[in-house]
């Protein structure tokens, strides 16, 4: 077992280079923190799985299983480990590659000591931040998600995966069917305050619950109230029973294509419907019409 006091940082160094080694273990021994190191991915895999660091600086390029295979190999096992890649002057493919492959962050050789310092003290300090905050929220028994930019699921709470797990089965199989929604919903800037899941039955709404760092977001899921139904929209907005039932499934996000499907009529029908829609309502857009649908519909909630 490892005797490492939990407050000291954790590095651990993946380089080819005996000499690259020699000097970033030296650097970093003087400035008091724990060096682990690997002259290759294999060896890197090896150790992680007896001592997690809390930050891993990578070398992009290296002989049998370069940096990027080996970043990505490392994430399965420490998702939320920070990875810094090094990488040439000049080698910006590989810079775009290693953010990719999973790495957070960059540097070029040869190396500057205090810049090392530095980004190694930035990112273990905002790993830890995110690990209290995950802690906090399983300890809370909240329904929470947390994805990176794409998307694409960094960790769930404990809750969160039981819900997912009862509805569907494995909890990445079913976000890798999730997440192109999940990525458009959350690049689009008007986006509405929730959206329905209606992949699971009963359907779930999800939330956007805030972000950290402005690259984990974190999304909250909740079953949504009973709503009302077509008539309830009809009556209380004046419309027709076709453009009543157009409205309907716009309140839950569809597009157009996914509205004639269901509706069994063309999307340019669906879009002349649309069209009365938004002038009864005095509207010009999809957003805000499904924003006062979703108003009248919660309203007759039961």
């Amino acid at each position: 077992m490892s005797t490492i006091m939990p407050n000291n940082i954790i590095v651990l160094v993946v380089d080819d280079s005996p000499e690259s080694l020699g000097m970033l273990n030296a650097t970093l021994n003087q400035a008091g923190l724990t060096v682990l190191v690997a002259l290759n991915g294999l060896q890197a895999l090896s150790i992680v799985e007896r001592i997690q660091p809390d930050v891993i600086l990578l070398d992009a390029i290296m002989p049998e299983m370069n940096g990027f295979d080996t970043c990505q190999k490392l994430k399965e096992r420490l998702p939320a480990t920070p990875i810094i890649f090094m990488t040439g002057l000049d080698d910006s493919a590989h810079v775009l590659r290693g953010f990719e492959s999973g790495g957070v962050d960059y540097i070029t050789k040869p190396v500057v000591p205090d810049e090392v310092l530095a980004r190694i003290r930035v990112h273990s300090h905002n790993a830890r931040l995110a690990q209290s905050a995950q802690v906090a929220l399983d300890y809370a028994g909240q329904y929470i998600f947390c994805v990176n930019q794409r998307g694409e699921l960094e960790w769930a709470t404990p809750q969160a995966q039981q819900l997912i797990s009862e509805l569907k089965g494995e909890v990445a199989t079913v976000w890798a069917k999730l997440q192109p929604r999940i990525a458009t919903w959350l690049a689009d800037e008007q986006r509405p305050a929730h959206l329905t899941l209606d992949e699971f039955s009963p359907p779930l709404d999800a939330q956007y619950a805030g972000d950290y760092n402005n690259l984990h977001r974190l999304i909250r899921l909740s079953e949504p109230k009973q709503k009302g139904n077509e008539q309830d929209l009809q009556h209380a907005l004046q419309l027709t029973r076709r453009e009543s039932e157009v409205a309907y499934w716009l309140s839950f996000g569809k597009t157009n294509w996914e509205i004639a499907q269901i509706l069994s009529m063309s999307p340019r029908t669906v879009n002349k419907h649309l069209e009365q829609v938004y002038k009864k309502l005095s509207v010009d857009n999809r957003t805000a019409a499904a924003s006062i649908c979703i108003r009248v519909l919660e309203g007759h909630a039961s």
